[in-house]
């Protein structure tokens, strides 16, 4: 049988699930907000042209309003200034995605410390238990963060010192980004670095290092729980915005069942 009638056929009998890892986009989705004196983006909305009256007797459509970092979302090496000479959204290479996913999951450990870290340690532990990082896929890292993000204030999770929220040490992203054949990294929070980010040096080591190296960031992703530590290809589809920093996305794996 050839390969994709085979997949067509193992999704339409449930051998193959589509998992869903997008986080709705409406005027509540939570968005990063920077303090001052920098400028921050827009809340997603929708601006009504016709809905099947006189503007528009039999059809319904809307404008859009929202920016490229708001939601589930891709960063674009050119996002950041170490990455400003490389590739918009338009220009992301196709293959990276379309990829294989390591779920690394710290849930247990980010349930009682929101400011927990990701560590290489940690990384080469998850790989003596289920094999090396995937070559040209994504490290997806599970916090549990998604169960906040109905709630903004729980989600961003900020005080008088500033947010909390877990990531990765600056350490393991610099390793991460130049050390291994990942195309990308993946979380739940509301962008790629921890809360307490700004203070790392540099700060926010993982917009620094992985753009920096060409690679692609991945936020505010959903129900990671439902997918393996490994087996599962990851489909990522943001708008080719010509120019763009990032996009909104659709994004959701397939996993064997």
């Amino acid at each position: 049988m050839p390969l994709l009638q085979d997949l067509l056929d193992a999704i339409a009998t449930s051998r193959v699930e589509i998992v869903d890892l997008t986080a709705p986009l409406s005027s509540d989705t939570p968005i990063l907000q920077l303090p001052e004196p920098f400028s921050n983006t827009i809340h997603f909305q929708l601006e009504q042209i016709s809905r099947y009256d006189d503007a528009g007797p039999n059809w319904y459509w809307n404008n859009i309003h929202t920016g490229e970092h708001t939601g589930t979302h891709v960063d674009a090496p050119t996002h950041w200034s170490s990455g400003k000479d490389g590739p918009d959204v338009s220009q992301l290479p196709l293959r990276g995605l379309v990829a294989p996913a390591a779920v690394v999951d710290v849930s247990d450990r980010a349930a009682t410390d929101p400011d927990h870290l990701l560590q290489i340690d940690d990384v080469r532990f998850w790989e003596a238990a289920n094999g090396p990082l995937p070559a040209g896929g994504w490290l997806l890292l599970r916090t549990g963060w998604d169960e906040r993000s109905a709630d903004a204030a729980r989600f961003l999770n900020a005080d008088e010192t500033g947010p909390h929220s877990p990531g990765i040490s600056a350490e393991c992203a610099r390793w991460l980004a130049e050390d291994t054949d990942l195309a990308g990294l993946g979380v739940e929070t509301v962008g790629t670095d921890a809360g307490a980010a700004h203070s790392f040096d540099p700060p926010f080591p993982c917009h620094h290092f992985f753009l920096g190296a060409g690679k692609m960031g991945l936020t505010q992703l959903q129900n990671l729980a439902s997918l393996p530590p490994t087996g599962a290809m990851l489909v990522v589809s943001p708008l080719p915005i010509v120019g763009g920093s990032g996009s909104p996305a659709r994004v959701y794996a397939l996993v064997e069942r």
